[in-house]
């Protein structure tokens, strides 16, 4: 049975994750990174492709838990059932790791005595290999290949094998805990030390307490925005600082369709955003963290700069299908790796300025060679800003010279001013960066604005819209009360408008080289609700915020898309990018929100 992407909760280590269903199955898990394969892949296939649930005995597949919530200003997920006999909690969470990672689910009884039931199926290589299962001193361990991972509960319960699966009975009466602890580590390695899942359940609140407690925010929309905030560290990658874009490959953006694509890296354009949320709600450890792998990822030569790159900064991330997998609710191919890596898209030229130009300013320390790498960047831009690319939504149609990549341009050049200006000691020429602003400038207006209609358009010649140029106003390429701007924000709502929410752009009149549709976008979203607070519909903005908010999941979670018909999430979970457009967003409406609003 397949559920719906929003009955999922994430749990993490910062270095992988999961997705916990509402029916108390772990669906997804990929060890021991974020783009590793996954041991758990029913989400994309069926429960023989690696699940590992744990419910009252007798619950039927796909019943859900009655309640559950995170504990406050962590990750550690609380799910409760309540059932004829007795009520059941199970905490679920990863504890921050020292060696190896560790998946730990812990059965507490509330009232009365449930029977509860442990069903592990682990399946290696994306729910492909079933490994070879035998005892170990009480435990089990399980062993394919390079992979090696080992079950053991506390206390000891009654264990056995069946349909190749490992399963745990017992019974929990009020006040009795009873453990389990997956941890993964190399078939060639001694086993690590065992986890002691008490002890970690403390530290891991403790852990996400005091990462949270600094949070600058205090405005309206408080608990939404820490939640927010908490789900983008969790997808931090905390050894080199790299934020993935979403914990899931393959989730679609129309049920059964092939819009299915594996987010599971960084993404270039995410930099600028997601700093300014870190940096503005005071947690500068990671907008630092955050800036040195983009410095990193993007060192060597300008035009072999890549729109993403893996969470260490790998740039090989090859594109292949797994046909054994069905997908999820029957949407394939399932797709690992991305073959958008090779495409030209001009905007993160602009993206990596603006990101490094908005640390500067916010007080991060500069690194010595940071100017001379954007300044590398900088002179490949100025000879090939004019070329047709494929755009920041990465359509598999013709390169055009799309609005938003120019805008971006634009958006490079003016920080560079920006930044000799204020810092003259710099080595650079403002003169010759403001001669190519202005050029930018004229050529986007000249070429990339319908008059007829009033509003700025996808690309050159087109008539169709794109929601990306509602980011016109905040990165300053024109105020937010000229003329055109405001027909931009009205013409995009209207047209691409789907019950109050906003599509990226129309899958009927783009040729973006793929079939079918797609839902609201849900960053898109949040960007009009920006602009219309930017000219002046504050009213408009806070109710359009509000209307997303209430998209969020039960534990505060979003998607990529949303579909207002079926009130289905879509796409990739949890998104990155849907979350920093919340925490901005929340930002922008309590006056906080650094960006730059004046024309150049």
């Amino acid at each position: 049975m397949t559920q719906p992407i929003e009955d999922y909760a994430l749990i993490g280590d910062l270095m992988t994750s999961g997705l916990v269903g509402r029916d108390g199955s772990i669906d997804w898990l990929c060890l021991p990174r974020f783009d590793s394969a996954a041991c758990f892949a029913k989400l994309l296939g069926d429960e023989e492709n690696g699940h590992w649930r744990i419910a009252p005995l007798g619950a039927a597949d796909g019943e859900r838990c009655t309640r559950r919530a995170y504990i406050d200003g962590s990750l550690v997920l609380e799910s409760y059932w309540e059932t004829e006999t007795g009520t059941v909690k199970v905490i679920d969470f990863m504890p921050q790791r020292d060696v190896a990672p560790d998946v730990v689910r812990i059965v507490e009884g509330i009232s009365g005595t449930v029977r509860m039931l442990s069903t592990l199926r682990l399946r290696f290589d994306y729910g492909h290999v079933v490994p070879w299962v035998r005892r170990s001193d009480g435990d089990r361990v399980a062993v394919a290949g390079p992979d090696s991972a080992w079950f053991r509960s506390e206390p000891p319960v009654r264990t056995w094998g069946e349909d190749n699966s490992t399963r745990s009975q017992f019974p929990v009466t009020a006040g009795r805990r009873v453990a389990f602890v997956l941890t993964w580590h190399p078939s060639h390695e001694p086993r690590p030390e065992p986890t002691d899942p008490f002890e970690a359940l403390e530290s891991s609140l403790s852990d996400w307490r005091e990462w949270s407690a600094p949070c600058r925010y205090e405005g309206p929309y408080r608990e939404a925005v820490t939640r927010s905030l908490i789900t983008l560290k969790a997808l931090t990658y905390a050894p080199t600082g790299g934020i993935v874009a979403a914990a899931t490959t393959s989730l679609p953006e129309e049920l059964g369709g092939v819009r299915n694509w594996d987010y599971r890296y960084c993404w270039l354009r995410d930099a600028t955003l997601t700093l300014g949320s870190l940096l503005t709600t005071g947690f500068l450890d990671e907008a630092r963290a955050w800036r040195e792998w983009l410095l990193r990822a993007v060192a060597g030569a300008p035009a072999d700069l890549q729109i993403m790159y893996g969470i260490a900064g790998e740039r090989r991330i090859p594109e292949s299908e797994l046909p054994w997998l069905r997908g999820y609710a029957s949407s394939a191919p399932v797709r690992v790796g991305n073959a958008a890596v090779d495409q030209l898209q001009l905007d993160v030229y602009g993206e990596v300025m603006d990101s490094l130009h908005l640390a500067r300013s916010a007080g991060l320390p500069a690194e010595a060679h940071s100017w001379r790498i954007q300044l590398a960047l900088l002179d490949f831009l100025e000879q090939n800003w004019n070329r047709p690319d494929e755009g920041l939504w990465e359509v598999r149609g013709p390169r055009r010279h799309f609005v938003h990549s120019k805008v971006m341009a634009w958006v490079a050049a003016d920080r560079a001013v920006r930044t000799l200006e204020d810092d003259p000691s710099l080595p650079g020429e403002p003169d010759r960066w403001r001669a190519m602003r202005d050029a930018v400038h004229r050529d986007v207006c000249a070429n990339g604005f319908d008059p007829e209609r009033g509003t700025f358009t996808q690309y050159y010649g087109s008539r169709e819209l794109d929601a990306a140029t509602l980011l016109i106003p905040r990165v300053g390429f024109l105020p937010p009360d000229d003329p055109r701007v405001i027909g931009t924000v009205d013409a995009v709502r209207a047209e691409l408008g789907r019950s109050g929410l906003v599509r990226r752009y129309s899958t009927a009149d783009t040729d973006d080289g793929l079939p079918g549709d797609e839902g609201a976008f849900l960053a898109c979203s949040f960007w009009l609700a920006d602009a219309l607070y930017l000219t002046g519909r504050e009213d408009e903005a806070r109710a359009l915020f509000e209307r997303l908010l209430s998209v969020r999941n039960d534990v505060g979670l979003l998607a990529e898309e949303y579909d207002p018909v079926s009130g289905r999430q879509l796409g990739n979970f949890p998104q990155a990018f849907s979350h920093v457009g919340l925490v901005n967003t929340a930002l922008t409406l309590a006056g906080m929100e650094k960006r730059t609003t004046e024309a150049g």
